[in-house]
């Protein structure tokens, strides 16, 4: 997993433009009030891989107490950034997820845009589920959600794109590895920035995302102490369908903290 994504981080924000992360918060709070408990005691939500920040905001500003960890400096900067400017109260941590280590107890977490497929391994994963279990109140949700196989074999595959942003040209070439379980994919980001005239300055940032399939990862909640509740598409938040490109799961911990 990536140290860094000090390049990406930069672009994120241009890159991710068509997430709606107002949208997507107010639709997992939806999630979250259906299936949470009213005896819990705060209102503490975990943002696992925040990121720039954007969606830590969007729950902040719909009431809830966000922390908000990544394990890129250069990605919480940026979220620094916006927290300045929005004055809202988030706290931020460099934080590894798989070595989350909390200074009190949460009431829900979630993990979004693929996040988890970042790892490198099930261990890993498993590393992550144990870590929120832990640190959450009896019947905390956790609610996270992965890229499918489809959209590794069908959508991102050995696609090249190009994105023109307000501030550099992005050039994002898949690889896809076509090995099972987890068709891994290797991505290559290109980005041009001109510095004067003609002249454009290259940097590049690479990582993978690998494919955990559902039955491993239904394996592993119950082997961390999660009850599953639902699988819904990631994007539509409907029932999934054979090209969904993203599952979302809604779980509930055991907690290793009681009420």
């Amino acid at each position: 997993m990536s140290e860094s994504y000090g390049v990406f981080a930069q672009f994120y924000d241009a890159l991710t433009g068509n997430v709606q992360y107002s949208q997507r918060a107010e639709q997992l709070n939806r999630l979250l009030l259906k299936y949470g408990s009213e005896d819990m005691p705060e209102h503490i939500l975990l943002d696992i891989a925040c990121g720039t920040g954007s969606l830590s905001e969007a729950f902040a500003r719909l009431g809830w107490d966000v922390i908000g960890i990544d394990n890129s400096e250069d990605m919480l900067n940026e979220a620094l950034d916006k927290k300045y400017d929005s004055g809202l109260s988030i706290q931020y941590l460099k934080q590894d997820m798989r070595k989350l280590d909390m200074f009190g107890t949460i009431s829900a977490a979630v993990c979004t845009l693929d996040s988890l497929n970042h790892l490198g391994s099930l261990e890993d994963v498993r590393q992550v589920m144990e870590r929120v279990n832990l640190f959450s109140y009896e019947n905390a949700l956790f609610l996270f959600d992965v890229n499918t196989e489809y959209k590794h074999r069908s959508v991102l595959g050995e696609q090249c794109f190009v994105y023109e942003l307000p501030e550099a040209l992005c050039v994002w070439q898949n690889h896809l590895q076509d090995t099972a379980p987890d068709y891994p994919v290797e991505i290559q980001l290109d980005f041009f920035e001109q510095i004067e005239g003609r002249k454009y300055v290259r940097s590049t940032e690479e990582f993978t995302e690998r494919i955990w399939q559902p039955e491993q990862i239904e394996a592993l909640l119950a082997e961390t102490g999660f009850t599953l509740l639902e699988v819904l598409d990631g994007d539509s938040f409907e029932v999934p369908t054979a090209e969904t490109q993203r599952l979302l799961y809604v779980v509930r911990a055991k907690g290793g903290q009681t009420l």
